[in-house]
Formats: structure tokens, C-alpha cells, sequence
């Protein structure tokens, strides 16, 4: 049985929420390969919205097996907090579990975080504060505390002793901070290890059997490609790989497991915090599209900066994680509008740049195609044959230069505002 992997191909904030809930109907398992609570997924269901931060979004089928993998950082907190509103709203969370080898956030991780960020001030990177790189940094330098230390005291003790003295260090000595009480974060931690010690498994030796029983399985990231730490806009990334190759790190499976590449894309682009935006508005058409499209971070709050499409971006994006299907998400959103732009090229120091570089430079600037729009509501749409022309033209163009299908279009933040442009492929990997 083919294994599905969804990834969002701009900064994030794509949809994939909602295209994964989509998508989770007809699938046995869904995984999170990577991250932390610093992102955050939005499903609508008729009155309801739910804000996943770490819990899969295929939590919301009954039928759905959903594991937090060994590549996720993992905040307690957050986790049980999460696990608490979606029963109160009679959400059954029995079938959430989390993989032994997935590395623990600390508070210690969240104010480091938030202290690094302080002092490098206008150089900072932007992240919201929730630890996550310091705990990637704590898991790459051998220092890190897991899920499954959780269920041993002693071995806990020991560790989280030896982690707050050495950050103590640094907390005092660097940052000029008050120390952390050691016996307050043990004693915190216990309360939260008796609460989901019942979740924690083994997900390697579960995942396997899985697909060996050709069970149909999803696997989906937070963030997006161009936040990744080894191809995104670096330095202002995350410190994971959203990307389809972090699936095979993030959950301890081989790539021939992987068959379909999912790849979500906004019909614009959004991004939040800092670092390059090259096709960013800054004028009132991208406060309208921030106020159409609700461009404020499921997480933080924060409002997205909007721009147009970048479809050279898009393209180094497929061409990175292997996308061999398409999905476009709030092409509703540009309904208003009378002119849309693409952006086909960039444009620096007068040269001509066709391909995405390693390094955007300050002051790259994106060189636009206009396309009328269709100034027509589509959000009621179910077909593609009923979309007004020029919104059909719009589409037709990304794909031509994209040179990839594309499976299915998103009209609103509702299960059902979607439209399924191949049919026959969709539901031949989805049926």
C-alpha cells in the first residue's frame, strides 16, 4: 500500500490543516515527522475550528491512528493542553500516541529562545519563543531529553539535573538572568510524564508493521520548504527539514516507502516574521488579501505578511521535495481583485535570475506577468468546468510553468469548498 507525504512548499501557512483532514478520511495512520507547537494547523467543520500545534490533523477521524513521530519536539505542556480542549469538544484523542524517541522541550529551551532573541535584537530571526530551536540544538549536540526518559525517574533525574546546571551556566553568566529551580521543573515534569506515559510507543517498530500490513498511511510536516534548515532562506528558518526527505529522518522509514508527493501551495504568498519576501505588497491590495485570506498565525497570532505568487520559488520547491501532485489552496481569496500578478523571474543589481538562488539578496525584486482577474465569488464552486475563465487561465499558467498537475483546488476553510480537478487521480490515490 502507497504512503502518501503532504508538505507545504512556501513558508508555511498553506493549508495543509485542512488538506490533510481532507485527505486523513481514507487513511489508517497519520504522522507528524517533524517541528514543534511553534506551528500550527487550522481545520473547519461546519461551526467548529480546531488549532492543532502538535497532534496530527487526522485526530478528528475516529478510525485515524495518529503519531507524533521521533523527529518532533515535543512540549508537555502544549501536548496535554491540546489533548484537553479537543475532548472538551468531544473529540476522541484515544488513538494519539507519541514516539519514544522524540526529544522533549524544556522551559529552560523556551527561555533561551526567547534570550538569544533579545540580544541579537534587529538581527534576531523572528521565532516565536516556544523553544523549539533550542531543543533541536540540545538533540544535535547529545544533550537532549527524550519522551521515553520520561518513563525511567532515575535516568530523568539524572539528565534534567546535568541539563538545567550546564544551562544555569549560561543563563547567569551570559544572559545575566535569574538561575532555574531544578526541583520545581522535576517535580512539573513528573505530573506531566504520569499523564501520557499511556501514549508513549515505540513508532519505529509501529510504522513498519504498518506498511507492511498495508495499512494507508499520511505523513505531514509543520512548517513549509522554504523554512527548511538545509534549503530554505537561510538563516531564517527552522531548525528541522519539512521537507519530503525530513520523512524518512522524522518517523525511520526508507524512502521506497514514500510513493505520492503532495505539495500545498497558497494561490499568493504569505510569510511571518522576518527574512526575504521577494514578492511582498506592501500597499493596501495586501491588506486586503491579509483581511480576505485571515493571514494571522493559527499559533501566534501574529499578522502574515502577503505577497503574489512566487512561481520560481514554487518550482525550486517541487523540484526539491519530488512533487508529483499539486494542491492550491485560498484561491478564493484573489476573488476581488481586479489585476492578478505572477511572479516569473527575479530581477537584481539589473540581472535576470531564473532559478532560485541560495542566498536573496536585499533588494531582489520579482518581475510580474498581469492576469485579469474574475472578480466573481467561487467560493460555492464544486466543479472545475463552472470556475469563471480567467480564474481557469490563472491555474493553467502555474501548471505550464510549473510543468505539474494540479489534483485539487481549495475555495474556503470548509471540508467541502474544495474542487477535485483530476478526479481520476484523486481518488485513485485517495479512494
Amino acid at each position: 500500500m502507497p504512503s502518501n507525504v503532504i508538505v507545504g512548499l512556501q513558508w508555511g501557512d498553506e493549508g495543509k490543516g485542512k488538506i490533510t483532514d481532507l485527505l486523513s478520511k481514507n487513511s489508517d495512520y497519520v504522522i507528524r515527522y517533524q517541528g514543534g507547537n511553534n506551528s500550527g494547523h487550522s481545520i473547519h467543520v461546519k461551526n467548529h475550528r480546531f488549532i492543532l500545534h502538535l497532534i496530527p490533523s487526522g485526530v478528528i477521524y475516529s478510525n485515524v491512528k495518529c503519531i507524533v513521530g521521533p523527529g518532533v519536539v515535543v512540549d508537555p505542556q502544549s501536548f496535554i493542553k491540546e489533548i484537553q480542549d479537543l475532548e472538551s469538544m468531544n473529540i476522541d484523542t484515544s488513538k494519539v500516541f507519541l514516539a519514544k524517541r522524540a526529544h522533549i522541550t524544556m522551559p529552560y529551551h523556551r527561555l533561551l529562545d526567547k534570550y538569544q532573541e533579545e540580544i541579537l535584537e534587529d538581527q534576531s530571526i523572528g521565532t516565536t519563543h516556544r523553544g523549539i530551536g533550542p531543543t533541536y540544538e540540545d538533540k544535535t549536540a547529545r544533550m537532549g531529553i527524550r519522551v521515553l526518559d520520561l518513563l525511567n525517574f532515575k535516568n530523568f533525574y539524572q539528565k534534567l539535573k546535568y541539563n538545567i546546571d550546564f544551562k544555569n551556566e549560561i543563563i547567569t553568566k551570559v544572559y545575566k538572568k535569574e538561575p532555574l529551580v531544578f526541583e520545581s521543573i522535576y517535580e512539573e515534569y513528573i505530573e506531566y510524564a504520569k499523564i501520557i506515559y499511556n501514549r508513549i510507543i515505540d513508532a519505529v517498530h509501529e510504522i513498519h508493521d504498518a506498511f507492511h500490513n498495508k495499512k494507508k498511511i499520511l505523513f505531514e510536516g509543520a512548517q513549509a520548504m522554504l523554512l527548511d534548515i538545509n534549503y530554505g532562506t537561510y538563516p531564517y528558518v527552522t531548525t528541522s527539514s519539512p521537507s519530503t526527505g525530513g520523512v524518512c529522518i522524522g518517523t525511520g522509514i526508507p524512502p521506497n516507502f514514500l510513493e505520492n508527493f503532495i505539495g500545498v501551495a497558497k494561490a499568493y504568498c504569505t510569510r511571518v516574521g522576518f527574512g526575504p519576501f521577494p514578492t511582498e505588497i506592501n500597499n493596501e491590495i495586501g491588506d486586503v488579501i491579509r483581511q480576505k485570506g485571515n493571514e494571522y498565525g493559527a499559533t501566534t497570532k501574529r499578522p502574515r505578511r502577503c505577497g503574489w505568487l512566487d512561481l520560481i520559488a514554487l518550482k525550486y520547491s517541487c523540484m526539491i521535495n519530488g512533487i508529483n501532485y499539486l494542491i492550491i489552496t485560498k484561491l478564493d481569496v484573489l476573488s476581488e481583485l481586479k489585476t492578478i500578478k505572477l511572479c516569473v523571474e527575479y530581477k537584481y543589481n539589473g540581472q535576470i535570475i531564473k532559478c532560485f538562488p541560495a542566498n536573496i539578496e536585499q533588494g531582489i525584486q520579482g518581475v510580474y506577468m498581469d492576469f485579469p482577474g474574475w472578480e466573481k465569488d467561487i467560493s460555492h464552486i464544486h466543479e472545475y468546468e463552472d470556475l469563471p475563465e480567467n480564474c481557469k487561465k490563472y491555474i493553467k499558467f502555474i501548471e505550464d510553468y510549473l510543468n505539474l498537475e494540479i489534483l485539487l483546488v481549495s475555495v474556503g476553510s470548509e471540508r467541502n469548498q474544495n474542487i477535485i480537478k483530476n478526479k481520476y487521480s484523486f481518488f485513485k490515490i485517495f479512494a
